[in-house]
């Protein structure tokens, strides 16, 4: 949508309103560090060409009008009342946002705003965050708040945890807010120091797949791991001094597991770890223990975030063939043991790494594995999109194959989207 046809929908759903400002907030997609940055882990996200428009106009009243140009119903209400509503649906977002900037002292009025997306909606790509970004810079500019990028997605993650009710990181609100074209994002999530990073790919683009799948798991599932990794923090704060899982590297985590969780439940768990690329694990049937779930998702967190450093390392020295050895390794770890793929997630990964021949399949001949150097999860899980290291001469054929074999394995059909690196949010 153009900035033109931005502007003849806000007139057309508001024709009283005045001259409108107009704003966007990309998505995000993290190419490596997965559901640690609520652990102080690094992550290595990047803003997307992808994301969400508004166009905006102050009101002389205390009024709210929001209309969405992809999601119903418009929704009407006043700046004396900005309580979560369930039926107000997708619009608690921008409510949130204003809820928090009025309980922060900032003077608001009333406003008219029209947004559009052309992300896909509960796909793992942030469009909730972009939502929130993108209405924080709007009510930010258009009532001269002064607000910060960082500020404005702290302030975001905020409404995600505490008005939404979901315990989501700093990784999605940071990654829309500070993108910047053709980088990604180094982020330390317990400190926010970060770091610009060149994504320079040579001959591969990154291509994301839509699973297509409804993720009514993703939001529970996602506050349950995050309460079993305060469970493991808590376990591990009786005989280290650490603030977040990823303070810690894995030499000390197994040390002080040993005194934390015991020998048992660490065998037990240990047993969860595999190296090996197999196209689905083999799980110990035992029982687990909540020590030894604790345990192995602590283990997952820890590993992910030197995996996540080390991944960066070989991407800046051009060694991309280690760099998506690490993603697949990534989503390996997100399968076995943080548990949060689900089947159609496993399936489209699989059917990208038969494609690169990362995991060659029976009976068949080994084909270049230059034509994809990994693929992974990216997101919350249980649904959602993964992303993948793919030759741009090979680009036409994943799609058309990965979609077939995709297809087969789940009785669902993928959308397919070669990534473009874009800016943070911004006037437009």
């Amino acid at each position: 949508m153009n900035l033109h046809e931005l502007k003849a929908n806000f007139n057309r759903v508001f024709p009283d309103s005045g001259e409108p400002r107009f704003f966007y907030a990309p998505g995000r997609v993290n190419l490596i560090g997965e559901h640690i940055d609520y652990n102080g882990g690094y992550v290595f996200p990047c803003a997307l060409s992808m994301g969400t428009y508004a166009a905006i106009a102050r009101r002389d009243d205390n009024q709210i009008r929001l209309v969405s140009g992809n999601i119903e119903p418009p929704v009407a209400l006043s700046l004396d009342d900005l309580s979560y509503n369930p039926a107000h649906s997708w619009a608690n977002n921008p409510k949130g946002v204003a809820k928090l900037l009025t309980d922060m002292g900032h003077k608001l009025g009333g406003f008219d705003m029209y947004m559009w997306g052309n992300l896909p909606n509960s796909a793992g790509l942030s469009s909730s965050a972009s939502v929130a970004v993108l209405t924080a810079l709007s009510l930010d500019s258009v009532f001269g708040l002064d607000i910060c990028p960082i500020q404005r997605a702290l302030l975001c993650q905020r409404v995600e945890n505490e008005y939404i009710g979901v315990n989501c990181g700093i990784m999605d609100q940071f990654a829309s807010a500070m993108g910047r074209k053709d980088h990604a994002i180094l982020l330390n999530c317990g400190t926010l120091e970060y770091e610009y990073v060149p994504l320079q790919l040579g001959d591969y683009v990154l291509v994301i797949a839509n699973t297509n799948a409804k993720r009514a798991l993703a939001d529970s599932k996602y506050n349950e791991r995050r309460a079993e990794c305060d469970q493991a923090l808590a376990m591990l704060r009786k005989v280290a001094d650490i603030q977040n899982l990823c303070d810690i590297n894995m030499d000390k985590f197994m040390e002080y597991a040993k005194t934390a969780f015991g020998q048992e439940v660490i065998d037990q768990g240990m047993r969860m770890v595999t190296d090996t690329p197999v196209p689905a694990k083999v799980k110990d049937t035992t029982p687990l223990t909540a020590e030894t779930i604790a345990f192995v998702r602590a283990y997952h967190a820890v590993s992910e975030n030197e995996r996540v450093k080390d991944a960066v390392k070989v991407l800046n020295s051009g060694d991309l063939t280690a760099f998506g050895e690490a993603m697949t390794a990534s989503h390996m770890s997100l399968r076995d043991l943080y548990e949060v793929t689900g089947n159609e997630l496993d399936s489209l990964a699989l059917a990208a790494w038969e494609y690169g021949s990362i995991i060659p399949t029976s009976g068949s001949a080994p084909q270049p594995k230059t034509k994809v150097l990994g693929s992974r999860m990216t997101g919350a899980g249980f649904g959602g999109c993964t992303v993948s290291v793919v030759h741009k001469n090979s680009v036409e054929g994943f799609i058309r194959d990965v979609g077939k074999r995709y297809t087969a394995l789940t009785g669902l059909i993928a959308d397919f989207y070669v990534a473009e690196i874009d800016d943070g949010a911004r006037e437009v």
